[in-house]
């Protein structure tokens, strides 16, 4: 990706959400394997099923993936997932009177019961604009008003610069990286070859400086890459983020929420979806299911971190930011249906309805349920800057009201044991970040029973959650409390500093200066913590 990067400096625009690959590549499955036998910072979760687990066994554990969708067909999965055993699949009739019609595998709250869904929605940002934008429109600076009017108004002014601004970047860097690539289709087509070698690329004598600049791009992402395939495949994902940024994200005229067919401003309602878990695109939420459970005795594609986990699908999150009343809804679903860790791999920096979401983690921190959520990639302190949803109540005046215990916020770590281990993008905070775990180049499932490498704290999140589900399987009798304690107390601690932005400027601190516990998840070490645990 870092032709990518090297493109957008070039046009004065950085590219904000793709993640810059590190020279050389990790060792497969690197994420699993041990410091100290393999020489990367995994979290040792092969040492510990050969020297551990080999003569043990495991009872089945629940884990609710909230996100995109889940190829349940997977491979690696469709042995995987949870089954509502109460539900005769495809009948549409509601067999288990929980409400949702045939949710055999999960249940998908962002579609409706004629099998349309949604794929792409706005920000949060742009819904909260359109909201407050008909109140305040046409206020003047002479204006009346009311104290909860001014406080409303001086947001709607701040959320209207962050709007335009996020606007202005996106419709011109989707002009950038189009252009980009209408100047490599040009190349290619003038190669005559579909899949030219890096040695047609440099044989290529370009007619101008444009072209000279793009095949030197083209060269350094098929370096980077191994081949144009997948240098074309990255940067076409590139453009297709950006036209959604334009055309769904921040289009003021775009609102697909007609679609769902429920009474949106009702939080209360909780009937409404339909069964189809997969959705449109399901990349992201089978990627992260595959983290946690693939099948490790399968002898095809990877292993997940828990052998026992089975998968709860629920769809929530488009391409787009998640809707609050949505996530409330899923975890609901999640505890009334029995999962005990929910992994929330999604996050956003404005809220609509806080409080309704609150409510439902109460519910679920109430039936014993853990919560593991990722930090976020914008490399920013959350103790700073806020990161939707978090673990801290608040009331209708949005002042602080507590904190959900049964939550483990994750950051993300790559695989060189250096003062590069707390990845670049990874959200981090001293008092807001629990723990770090693997999240940079991890190979997962993808649908269509096909693997892809991706990184993001979206992918160390799961590498939490299958933990927790590791241990809880083996340890049943523990409480969601007893589960984070023992991931948080048994991390590897480095005592090398790391490298983080902070305030604009390139620091290095010690990891306990950016997390709450210092260390990165280690499963090793918590199942041996788990074992002395269980006999007291």
């Amino acid at each position: 990706m870092n032709f990518l990067k090297s493109l957008l400096f070039t046009s004065l625009f950085i590219l904000p959400h793709l993640v810059f690959s590190q020279p050389n590549k990790p060792k497969p499955n690197w994420q699993n394997l041990d410091l100290q036998e393999d020489g990367v910072p995994g979290m040792s979760t092969e040492k510990a099923y050969k020297e551990l687990l080999n003569d043990k066994k495991g009872e089945p554990i629940v884990v609710a993936v909230i996100d995109g969708g889940v190829d349940t067909k997977h491979e690696d999965l469709v042995n995987k997932m949870w089954v509502n055993k109460n539900e005769v699949g495809s009948d549409s009739v509601d067999n288990d009177k929980n409400g949702y019609v045939d949710d055999i595998y999960g249940w998908n709250f962002i579609g409706n019961a004629h099998g349309e869904n949604v794929q792409y929605d706005n920000m949060e940002l742009l819904r909260l604009i359109k909201e407050l934008h008909p109140k305040y429109i046409s206020v003047l600076p002479t204006t009346p008003l009311d104290e909860k009017e001014r406080r409303e108004f001086i947001a709607y002014q701040k959320m209207n610069t962050d709007y335009m601004g996020k606007l202005q970047i996106a419709q011109l860097t989707e002009r950038v990286i189009k252009a980009f690539k209408n100047q490599v289709d040009s190349i290619v087509g003038n190669i005559g070859s579909d899949a030219p070698t890096q040695m047609e690329f440099k044989r290529y004598k370009p007619k101008n400086k444009m072209e000279g600049r793009t095949l030197s791009m083209i060269n350094k992402g098929m370096e980077e890459e191994g081949d144009f395939k997948k240098f074309y495949d990255e940067l076409k994902e590139g453009v297709k983020h950006y036209e959604a940024e334009v055309n769904y994200h921040l289009n003021m005229d775009y609102d697909p929420r007609g679609i769902v067919g429920d009474n949106y401003e009702n939080g209360k309602e909780r009937i409404y979806g339909n069964a189809d878990v997969k959705g449109p695109d399901a990349l992201h939420g089978t990627h992260v299911a595959g983290i946690i459970a693939a099948d490790r005795n399968n002898d095809v594609g990877i292993k997940g971190v828990a052998d026992h986990a089975k998968i709860m699908a629920i769809r929530v999150v488009p391409d787009g930011d998640e809707r609050d009343k949505d996530v409330a809804n899923a975890i609901y679903y999640a505890v009334d249906n029995g999962a005990k860790v929910i992994n929330m791999s999604f996050g956003k920096p404005y809220v609509k309805d806080k409080q309704l979401v609150d409510s439902a983690v109460r519910y679920a921190v109430l039936q014993d349920v853990l919560i593991v959520h990722a930090s976020g990639n914008e490399g920013e302190d959350n103790d700073i800057t806020q990161n939707y949803p978090n673990r801290n109540y608040v009331d209708s005046l949005g002042l602080n009201k507590g904190k959900a215990e049964n939550w483990i916020e994750v950051g993300a770590t790559g695989w060189k044991y250096d003062a590069s281990l707390v990845t670049d993008f990874s959200n981090y905070g001293k008092k807001s970040v629990d723990v770090f775990a693997p999240g940079l180049d991890i190979n997962s499932t993808i649908p269509e029973s096909k693997y892809k490498v991706e990184q993001g704290t979206s992918m160390a999140a799961p590498m939490v959650s299958g933990v927790a589900a590791l241990i809880w399987s083996y340890y049943p009798s523990f409480k969601a409390a007893d589960i984070k304690k023992i991931i948080l107390e048994s991390v590897v601690k480095p005592v090398h500093k790391v490298k983080v932005v902070q305030n604009k400027n390139k620091r290095k601190v010690l990891m306990s200066e950016i997390s709450v516990t210092g260390g990165v998840v280690n499963v090793y070490n918590a199942l041996k913590l788990a074992e002395e645990r269980s006999k007291i």
